[in-house]
């Protein structure tokens, strides 16, 4: 599909009494569309999307659209949705180490590419720390420098292994023995079992 019937086809999975909060609504992006403004159409349907709860087939296509418009962020923005409805996602409020007190000295990627290890308590069989992996995403603030304080969204690799996290829950971050940062965790939300596919 081209990138205008992506987009058509997106903005059909949105119920059409959606809106943001500046009230932009469905019919409002068809008009985006109608004169080929693509990439606006394309912004604002990401924007009614982090509102509700749409289905997985909505941020493919969007994906789909934005790699067709080379738009990069917002490509991995709709792929790491994708991840969210598929794995689950931990949102929590995470603390880094100053650059002083721990091994990394430079900001951490905040689009999703980081897969940092995390104590949520599990044990080993030898009785040590175990750790489980999740990929990271910074909210509003695109790379945190050590010492920084960020609100951040987790997908585990593995969603079984957090099913017993909870909100209030202290986390600690982790990439390599040292602990790299500490979260307290705001929302959890499992993979969605039932995917829709519009």
């Amino acid at each position: 599909m081209d990138v205008p019937e992506l987009l058509r086809s997106v903005s059909l999975l949105v119920p059409e009494e959606t809106a943001t909060g500046d009230d932009i609504t469905v019919r409002d992006i068809w008009d985006y569309l109608v004169h080929d403004e693509w990439e606006i159409a394309l912004g604002l349907l990401e924007e009614l999307g982090d509102g509700r709860s749409l289905p997985l087939a909505f941020w493919e296509r969007l994906a789909e659209a934005a790699e067709q418009l080379r738009l990069e962020r917002s490509a991995a923005w709709c792929h790491w949705r994708c991840s969210e409805i598929r794995n689950g996602v931990i949102r929590a409020d995470l603390t880094l180490r100053p650059a002083a007190e721990a091994r990394r000295t430079t900001p951490i990627p905040g689009a999703g590419v980081l897969r940092p290890m995390w104590d949520i308590g599990h044990l080993s069989p030898t009785g040590g720390r175990a750790v489980s992996i999740a990929s990271l995403w910074v909210e509003n603030t695109p790379m945190p420098e050590p010492g920084g304080r960020a609100t951040v969204r987790l997908v585990p690799l593995t969603p079984s292994h957090w099913t017993h996290v909870q909100p209030g829950r202290r986390i600690t971050m982790h990439e390599d023995r040292s602990v790299a940062g500490t979260a307290v965790v705001l929302e959890v939300h499992g993979p969605v079992t039932d995917m829709p596919t519009g």
